[in-house]
C-alpha cells in the first residue's frame, strides 16, 4: 500500500488558502455543498464507537476549502465504494450482536454505519483527509434512518452509500439530510440545512 503522503499527492490537488467559517458557509449557500448549522447531538452508536476508538474521534482540523479530487482519486473512491458494498453482507445489529446501534468495522457482515466506517477507513489509508470524509445521518423516503459517507470536494459533496454502487452528488439522492460529523472535529456532529426540506438542527 502507498504511504499516505504519496497517495495524497496522487489523489488530491490541494486548494490554496484557508477560509474562515463564515466565508466557507457563505460559499456553500451557492454551491453543491451542504450547508451545516450548529453543533448537535452525537448518535449513541458513534459515541460508543468513540469510547473504543478514541483516537479516531479526537482529530481536530482547521476549516479549509474542500479538495479537488483527481481522476485517479475518483477511480479509487468508486472502487472502494463498490468493493465494500459487494464484500460485506447486509445484516442488522440485532442479527449480529443481539442489540441495536452497534457501530463497528465489519469483517463479513454489517449494517449501514459499518459500511460507512470501513469505506472511511480505507479512503484515509489511501491518502484522503479526515475532515473531508464525514459520517452522515439521513432519512430515507420511507422514513427509515440511514447512514452514508459524505466526501467533500470542490465539485460538491458526494455520497458513498451501501445501497448503491454509484457515487452520487448529495442533491441527486432521495434522502433528507439530518446531521453529519463536523469537519473541524471528528468527535462532534453538526446539523445540516437540507435545501429541499430545511430542518432545524438541535443545538446544545
Amino acid at each position: 500500500m502507498m504511504k499516505a503522503p504519496l497517495a495524497r499527492a496522487l489523489l488530491i490537488a490541494a486548494v490554496a488558502g484557508l477560509f474562515s467559517a463564515a466565508s466557507v458557509q457563505a460559499e456553500n449557500k451557492g454551491s453543491l455543498s451542504m450547508v451545516t448549522g450548529g453543533v448537535t447531538s452525537q448518535p449513541i452508536g458513534h459515541y460508543e464507537f468513540c469510547q473504543k476508538y478514541a483516537a479516531e474521534c479526537n482529530v481536530r482540523s482547521k476549516l479549509t476549502a474542500p479538495p479537488r479530487v483527481t481522476e485517479y482519486g475518483w477511480k479509487l473512491v468508486r472502487e472502494i465504494n463498490a468493493s465494500v458494498n459487494n464484500s460485506i453482507i447486509a445484516m442488522t445489529d440485532q442479527e449480529i450482536y443481539g442489540r441495536d446501534e452497534v457501530w463497528e468495522y465489519p469483517t463479513t457482515a454489517g449494517d449501514c454505519e459499518d459500511y460507512v466506517l470501513l469505506k472511511r477507513k480505507m479512503l484515509i489509508e489511501n491518502g484522503f483527509s479526515v475532515p473531508d470524509l464525514l459520517i452522515t445521518v439521513v432519512r430515507k423516503p420511507d422514513g427509515e434512518g440511514h447512514a452514508v459517507l459524505t466526501l467533500r470536494t470542490t465539485e460538491g459533496d458526494f455520497i458513498l452509500d451501501n445501497l448503491s454502487d454509484e457515487v452520487k452528488l448529495w442533491t441527486d439522492t432521495q434522502y433528507t439530510y439530518l446531521k453529519r460529523q463536523a469537519s473541524f472535529n471528528s468527535g462532534r456532529w453538526v446539523s445540516i440545512e437540507d435545501g429541499r426540506d430545511v430542518l432545524v438542527g438541535a443545538l446544545r
